[in-house]
C-alpha cells in the first residue's frame, strides 16, 4: 500500500484537535495496585486470551507515565485521550495517579482528554443491572470533582456497542457472557450511564463532552433482498442502535420495545445534549443473509441462529489483524451520517482510527494512516462539521482477547525490558503535525 507521498498532506480548519488515544487497563498494569475488575477476573480463565497474556504489566504505564508524556511531547499532539479506570479510582492512590498524569500532561503543553468508562467494570458490578448506570454517574462526579480544574474535554464512554457485543452476547470479551439478544439490557444501561454522566459533568462544569461510538459502513453482500435485509439489520445494530438513542433521542425501529425499564424516560437522560460526536473508525462490513452455519469473523466465532452474516471484502489489503483497509469508508461513514441525521448531528471527532502492523519501520501503518488522514479531509471538504482526529495508538499495548499479538502502537514496546522505541510512523506522524502548523 502506496502513500501519496508526491502531494502534501491538505490542510485542516484551524482549531482542528490532533491527538492520540489509549485506555487504562491496556498500557496501566499494576493491576494488584487497584481493585479488580472484570477484564481480571476473565483474562484469568483458561483459553480466553490467545496468547495466555494478562494484562498486569502491560505497558506499565502507571510506573513509566512520565516517559510515556514525554513521547506524547515529542510527537508534538494537541490533546491526549486516555481512559481513567473506575476500580483504580476506587482504590488507595488511585486519584492520586490521575492528579499526577494530568498536571503531567498539562506541564507538557497537552490536553487531557479522558474517557471515564473503557470498558474495565469493577469486578462487583454488572452492566445488566440498571443500577450501574447511577453508580457509574457517581464515580464520574468524584473523578469531574477531582480534575476538573484542569481537565474540560471528556468522554463518558467508549465503544457499548463492542462492550455489548463481545462481552455479552457472544462471550468473546469480558465479562464473557454469550445472552445474545438478550444483551440488550446492557446496552441501555451503558447508554442510560451516559446520560447521567453527562449531568453530573454539567453540575461539575463541565462545558465540552462527547462520546467515542464505534460506526462504519454496512455494505450489502449483493442485490438480492435478503442480503439487503440482513445488511440494513446489521447497519441498526452496528451503527443506529447506539447513535440514534444520543442525537434523536428515540430508538430505531422499534428496539426501544425490547429495553428494560421506563424507556421514554430513560430516552430524556439518555439524549443530554452532547457538545460533540466522538467515532472511532476502523473498516467497512460486508453483510448478507445467514448460511445457516458458525461464521469465523476475524477470528471471532459468530452464531449461526444470527440473522445475518458478515463476508469478506476481497481485493482490499489487509491488516496484520485481518481487517481490510478502506480509507474511503471514512469519508463515507461521515457522510451518510451527515446526511442521515442533518442539522442534529453534533461536530464529529474521530475519536480512534489506527492499524495493527509489525516492525518499527512500519511504512504500512504510514500508508494506512496517510491515507485515511486524507479521506478525513475530503469528509470536510463535503461539509461535514469534523473538529479532531486521534490515532489509536500511542503505544503497543494488550490488546485484549488478542493479548499481546497486535502492535498498533506508533510507539514499539518491548514487552520483556518494556523499552519504548518511536516507529518510522512517530515521526511521520510528527511531521504531518508540523506541516499543518
Amino acid at each position: 500500500m502506496a502513500t501519496d507521498a508526491g502531494n502534501p498532506m491538505p490542510r485542516f480548519p484551524a482549531g482542528f484537535l490532533w491527538g492520540v488515544s489509549t485506555s487504562a487497563h491496556q498500557i496501566e498494569g499494576a493491576v494488584d495496585e487497584r481493585e479488580p475488575s472484570v477484564w481480571d477476573a476473565f483474562t484469568a480463565g483458561p483459553g480466553r486470551v490467545k496468547d495466555g497474556s494478562t494484562a498486569a504489566v502491560a505497558c506499565d504505564h502507571y510506573h513509566r507515565y512520565r516517559e510515556d508524556v514525554a513521547l506524547l511531547a515529542g510527537l508534538g499532539v494537541d490533546a491526549y485521550r486516555f481512559s481513567v479506570s473506575w476500580p483504580r479510582v476506587n482504590s488507595p492512590g488511585g486519584p492520586e495517579f490521575y492528579d499526577r498524569l494530568v498536571d503531567a500532561l498539562c506541564a507538557a503543553g497537552v490536553r487531557p482528554v479522558p474517557t471515564l468508562f473503557h470498558w474495565d467494570l469493577p469486578a462487583r458490578l454488572d452492566w445488566l443491572e440498571r443500577d450501574t448506570a447511577s453508580r457509574f454517574a457517581e464515580y464520574v462526579s468524584l473523578v469531574a470533582e477531582r480534575l476538573g480544574d484542569r481537565v474540560s474535554k471528556w468522554i463518558t464512554l467508549n465503544e457499548p456497542a463492542e462492550h455489548t457485543l463481545l462481552g455479552h452476547a457472544l462471550g468473546v470479551h469480558a465479562p464473557g457472557k454469550q445472552l445474545l439478544f438478550d444483551a440488550l439490557p446492557v446496552a441501555h444501561h451503558q447508554l442510560l450511564a451516559h446520560g447521567l454522566a453527562v449531568r453530573a459533568l454539567r453540575a461539575a462544569g463541565a462545558t465540552d463532552i462527547g462520546i467515542a461510538n464505534s460506526h462504519g459502513p454496512v455494505w450489502a453482500a449483493s442485490e438480492e433482498p435478503a442480503d439487503a435485509e440482513a445488511a440494513d439489520f446489521y447497519d441498526v445494530l452496528l451503527n443506529r442502535l447506539f447513535a440514534e438513542p444520543l442525537i434523536l433521542g428515540e430508538y430505531p425501529c422499534g428496539l426501544g420495545e425490547l429495553m428494560p425499564g421506563d424507556v421514554e424516560s430513560d430516552l430524556k437522560v439518555i439524549a443530554e445534549p452532547i457538545d460533540w460526536y466522538g467515532v472511532n473508525y476502523y473498516a467497512p462490513a460486508k453483510v448478507g443473509a445467514p448460511h445457516g452455519t458458525e461464521i469465523d469473523f476475524g477470528g471471532i466465532t459468530l452464531p449461526a441462529e444470527l440473522p445475518f452474516s458478515v463476508r469478506e471484502i476481497e481485493g482490499r489489503p489487509v491488516t496484520d489483524f485481518g481487517w481490510p483497509v478502506v480509507p474511503e469508508g471514512l469519508t463515507e461513514l461521515l457522510t451518510t451520517f451527515r446526511d442521515r441525521y442533518g442539522d442534529r448531528l453534533p461536530p464529529v471527532v474521530i475519536t480512534e482510527n489506527g492499524c495493527s502492523y509489525e516492525g518499527i519501520d512500519d511504512q504500512d501503518r504510514i500508508a494506512y494512516l496517510d491515507a485515511h488522514v486524507r479521506a478525513l479531509h475530503r469528509a470536510v471538504q463535503a461539509g461535514v462539521d469534523v473538529r479532531g482526529y486521534f490515532v489509536w495508538s500511542l503505544l503497543d499495548n494488550f490488546e485484549w482477547a488478542e493479548g499481546y499479538a497486535r502492535r498498533f502502537g506508533l510507539v514499539h514496546v518491548d514487552y520483556d525490558t518494556l523499552e519504548r522505541t518511536p516507529k518510522a510512523s512517530y515521526g511521520w506522524f510528527r511531521d504531518m503535525l508540523r506541516a499543518q502548523g
